[in-house]
């Protein structure tokens, strides 16, 4: 079963640049909406997430920039969980921005996310989120 979610992203003004591109730090923000959406489309709340004592991080991003996303775009973001294991989650990003005849690629990336308890240290992830 693939576990994905997909949603729009509208590019605000304060997002980009001096060339009115997004500045390429602002897709961390991007992927970090869409991991949130996800676990949302799964029936559970990040906020409650963290209030159950866990936290998820950053452990590896990796991302490859294929086009430029400029103020006021509406793009679409598909967020996709490609591996869930006992503490890590990877995760794999695709933002284009639709065309008349085909979508547009912006950027593509991966991730690995780790769950910690409240001590800072490594911890199972709850069971809802390993499928």
């Amino acid at each position: 079963m693939a576990i994905e979610s997909v949603i729009p992203i509208r590019v605000r003004y304060y997002e980009t640049d001096g060339q009115n591109r997004v500045h390429h730090a602002q897709y961390l923000n991007y992927f970090e909406r869409g991991r949130v959406e996800l676990l949302r489309d799964m029936g559970h709340s990040y906020r409650d997430f963290e209030a159950s004592g866990f936290m998820l991080v950053v452990a590896e991003m990796n991302i490859q920039y294929h086009a430029a996303a400029e103020f006021d775009d509406l793009l679409s973001l598909r967020t996709a969980v490609d591996y869930t294991g006992r503490v890590r989650i990877k995760h794999s990003y695709e933002l284009t921005r639709p065309g008349d005849d085909k979508a547009e690629l912006i950027v593509t990336a991966r991730t690995t996310i780790a769950c910690i308890g409240a001590n800072g240290k490594l911890t199972a992830l709850p069971d809802y989120m390993r499928p």
